[in-house]
């Protein structure tokens, strides 16, 4: 996972301009943004909505519609953990209380030394390996506490 960049207005011109041709540019251009400096930089919203012609509030539904949008950088290594009715019934709220007690977030939070954010999603499609999670974009089933917080710890401090 490439580390964010910091905020540059140049830059962010630079790859919604890149994007422009596009049909539909504004989720390609939501996405290399995002890509570029992990999150939806505030100061984007207005330079994307002056190039699409379209108002700042749009851009801004656009964004919060989407829950893979960030408002704020995600730690190093993301887990996404399925709380769908597959993994629900297997266990997973236990197991991903537990986890997100361990490390001291919530849903949706980053731990304090930034290198892991703990995120909601609702069906991952694995539910034949529920309870699921996704820990960096890799498939990790039938989990219970100790086979989630190894996974984390694995990747945390990798």
């Amino acid at each position: 996972m490439t580390p964010p960049l910091p905020w540059d207005a140049r830059h962010a011109a630079d790859i919604i301009h890149r994007h422009l041709h596009l049909e539909g540019p504004t989720l390609p251009i939501l996405h290399a943004l995002q890509e570029a400096f992990g999150h939806i930089p505030d100061d984007a919203v207005p330079m994307l909505a002056d190039a699409l012609n379209l108002s700042r509030a749009e851009i801004h539904g656009v964004v919060t519609f989407y829950h893979d949008f960030r408002h704020e950088p995600a730690g190093r290594h993301i887990i996404k953990v399925c709380r769908a009715e597959a993994c629900q019934s297997l266990g997973s709220e236990k197991t991903a209380t537990a986890l997100l007690e361990r490390l001291g977030i919530g849903w949706g939070e980053t731990t304090a030394d930034g290198t892991v954010t703990v995120e909601a999603v609702y069906c991952l499609g694995l539910c034949a390996c529920a309870p699921a999670a996704l820990i960096d974009g890799d498939p990790v089933g039938r989990l219970d506490g100790a086979k989630l917080s190894a996974a984390v710890e694995g990747v945390r401090w990798s």
